[in-house]
């Protein structure tokens, strides 16, 4: 008897508890655009050298990117603290669409012509010298931004 009422009880809670499922543009609404988040790990020690690198290296590209619309929008995220193995900077990039990741002969080709004209290959080499000394690649990833109704 008590196992056939343990059963109903069962059956009961199945049939009053509702399953919730977000609804794309009611609970959230997807941004246009992908964020391209780099994260990596720098030795704690490192972080102002990393720092200074990636401004004279990266920032120029993302400005040239962005004159062109293939980006909006870069930024650098510092970790406050050091956890071994996890990252302590990200580099993220925004996208305007995912198209923009689709390859363009003609687009890619002026825009890597424009970037080495502002910051030459060999600097390039230059700047990154000794960047697997202190820094470890820990995830290279595409995200999507939601923005939450309210």
């Amino acid at each position: 008897m008590s196992r056939a009422m343990i059963l109903a009880a069962v059956g009961a809670a199945c049939l009053t508890a509702t399953v919730s499922i977000a609804k794309k543009y009611t609970d959230y609404t997807p941004q246009k655009g992908l964020w391209e988040v780099n994260a990596i790990e720098v030795d704690p020690n490192h972080v102002d050298d990393y720092l200074t690198g990636l401004r004279k290296s990266q920032v120029p590209g993302f400005e040239v990117m962005k004159a062109h619309g293939i980006i909006d929008s870069y930024k650098f995220l510092v970790r406050n603290g050091y956890n071994k193995g996890a990252p302590s900077v990200l580099i993220m990039t925004h996208f305007t669409s995912a198209a923009m990741l689709e390859p363009d002969q003609a687009r890619d080709q002026m825009v890597e012509k424009e970037i080495l004209a502002k910051f030459s290959e060999e600097e390039g080499k230059v700047a990154v010298a000794g960047y697997e000394k202190y820094r470890t690649f820990v995830d290279d990833g595409l995200w999507s931004e939601v923005t939450m109704a309210k």
